[in-house]
């Protein structure tokens, strides 16, 4: 079978995905090793059998909703190529709103910053590899994380940064941090789009949180105030209805400056706050 003959049929498969056409590229580089341009350039050249088994195996598993970022191992976020495995959810690409977030906060001189919850280490790396005269720290209760997130930092070439495992803010106890960033998971165990197919695939302790979603949120921002020295910044990503609770537990909890960002859909997704010693209450 031809590039083109199986992209045509492939196409017509996957009626279930958003954009099937993309899709079946991006199996078909995948397997063949080949480019976008080379695919369309050389768009007659025969499979072999081996490579026709192995696109046909993806082609089952992505007509039943499995993500193209598990299929292929690997996914894009602020431009880095990170390796991707069902052991942590996906980056999405609304997060990278948290990282434009925390390159504003961040001081100009060199300082410590702390990523709660690192999962792939996509949110530490990317603001690593825009301030290389900092040093990141990445926490995730899941070993299989930490190691994910070990391997994007080798494979990258990114040397500032450390990941450790452990719960929340219990490997770096009595360290003070310039920034702490965190994308904790804040799903409602009752919100509907948990039955999405695709999401179904990604990892329910990623996604979900006691309390109707607020209850790591809550942890993270009771507890941020210890490990900020004065006058830094906690930054943190939610649900999109979640933005006045969040904005009401940093204010009760002492934070400055509480401010919401949007996402690219224009939905309240990153809230800020600033720590300043002589207010926040720290008992």
């Amino acid at each position: 079978m031809q590039f083109n003959q199986w992209l045509k049929q492939a196409i017509a498969r996957l009626k279930m995905s958003k954009n099937p056409r993309r899709d079946a590229y991006i199996l078909l580089c995948f397997i063949t090793g080949k480019s976008y341009s080379y695919v369309l350039a050389f768009s007659e050249i025969v499979l072999t059998l081996k490579q026709e088994y192995q696109l046909e195996q993806l082609l089952i598993r992505r007509i039943n909703n499995e993500p193209i970022a598990y299929l292929i191992g690997e996914c894009e976020f602020w431009s880095l190529l990170l390796k991707i495995s069902p052991v942590t959810i996906i980056p999405r690409i609304d997060t990278e709103c948290l990282v434009e977030r925390a390159l504003e906060l961040l001081p100009i001189s060199a300082c410590r910053v702390l990523d709660l919850g690192t999962g792939t280490g996509a949110i530490a790396l990317a603001l690593a590899s825009e301030r290389p005269d900092c040093y990141f720290f990445g926490i995730d209760c899941s070993a299989d994380a930490i190691f994910l997130a070990l391997s994007n930092a080798v494979n990258l070439h990114i040397s500032n940064v450390s990941f450790l495992t452990g719960s929340w803010f219990k490997p770096v106890l009595r360290q003070k941090f310039n920034l702490i960033v965190s994308n904790p998971p804040y799903i409602d165990q009752s919100d509907p789009h948990l039955l999405q197919s695709d999401i179904m695939y990604e990892p329910y302790r990623a996604l979900v949180a006691p309390e109707h979603g607020i209850a790591y949120l809550r942890h993270i921002i009771k507890f941020a105030p210890y490990y900020l020295i004065n006058n830094s910044w906690l930054v943190i990503e939610h649900g999109w209805q979640q933005g006045k609770r969040v904005r009401q537990l940093m204010c009760e909890r002492g934070f400055t400056q509480v401010s919401t960002k949007k996402d690219y859909s224009n939905h309240e997704r990153i809230t800020s706050g600033r720590f300043v010693l002589f207010l926040a209450k720290i008992s």
